[in-house]
């Protein structure tokens, strides 16, 4: 069994990667409003920060910030996965093993967690979460993807709507290598 290895900082900063079982759906932007419900019931009992956050058909992107005292983000990926996942009715494939378990075959069992650094590492994957829609193919501007918290970003004026203009993405935040 692996060894997963996490940084535990009270406090702490961290980018996350959530994926979904099944790559080829958009079972996340389908059911967006269950997703946003069961993060706000997840930020009422364990608030956090949400410093960035991008949902895409297949898998979403966070950068959270807990409050101090605080490095529990398993307990809160956790509840928003089974908040989400209980409000979908059960129509997924499950193979033996996960249908044994009595689990969802909805998402991926892991997730990928990076602790942010500083605040050139945070802007960075800022950055790449408000460009990974078009990294995908999904929209050829940051500001024409609903599912972003770039447009929060844009009427705080923390970012213009031009942001990134044409660019593409670049590098492997968050990504399997």
């Amino acid at each position: 069994m692996p060894n997963y290895r996490r940084a535990f900082v009270p406090g702490g900063c961290w980018f996350f990667t959530i994926n979904v079982l099944e790559r080829e759906g958009s079972l996340l932007v389908d059911h967006i409003d269950v997703l946003r419900a069961s993060i706000a019931r997840t930020r009422r009992k364990y608030p956090f920060d949400i410093d960035a956050f991008v949902v895409l058909p297949d898998h979403m992107h966070a950068i959270w910030t807990l409050p101090p005292g605080d490095a529990d983000f398993s307990t809160r990926r956790r509840l928003i996965k089974i908040g989400f996942a209980k409000s979908l009715p059960k129509q997924e494939r499950q193979s033996a093993v996960r249908k044994a378990r009595h689990e969802r075959g909805i998402r991926q069992r892991r997730f990928w967690e990076h602790m942010i650094r500083d605040g050139t590492d945070c802007a960075q994957h800022v950055a790449y979460c408000y460009i990974n829609p078009v990294k995908h193919g999904l929209v050829t501007r940051v500001q024409d993807w609903p599912h972003s918290s770039f447009h929060r970003d844009v009427e705080r004026g923390i970012v213009p709507r031009d942001w990134a203009g044409d660019a593409a993405a670049e590098g492997a935040f968050g990504e399997a290598l």
